[in-house]
């Protein structure tokens, strides 16, 4: 079941992710954006690797997160991955 929420493009489906706030239309969920936008990423940029978003849908789960940050942030611990499953071996020069 779809719920909306007060924001124009966040919504909570229970069939996707738990019902974790996504962007409507998609499997998108705001922490995705949101730690895009921690990692630097400008707004305005991160359609460009998320090309299926518009730049509404990014300002509105910034918006989201402005207002809910405790939550997000749970869902951001939540989805961590830890050190001990990351391959430290290779170097961002292996790249």
């Amino acid at each position: 079941m779809v719920k909306a929420t007060e924001n124009r493009y966040i919504v909570r489906d229970d069939e996707i992710l738990g019902g974790e706030p996504i962007i409507k239309g998609t499997r998108t969920p705001v922490r995705a954006i949101v730690e895009t936008w921690r990692m630097g990423v400008l707004p305005e940029e991160i359609p460009i690797g998320m090309p299926h978003l518009t730049l509404a849908q990014v300002f509105d789960a910034l918006s989201y997160y402005s207002d809910n940050q405790e939550e997000i942030h749970q869902y951001i611990e939540r989805n961590r991955i830890s050190d001990e499953l990351i391959d430290h071996r290779k170097s961002s020069s292996d790249f």
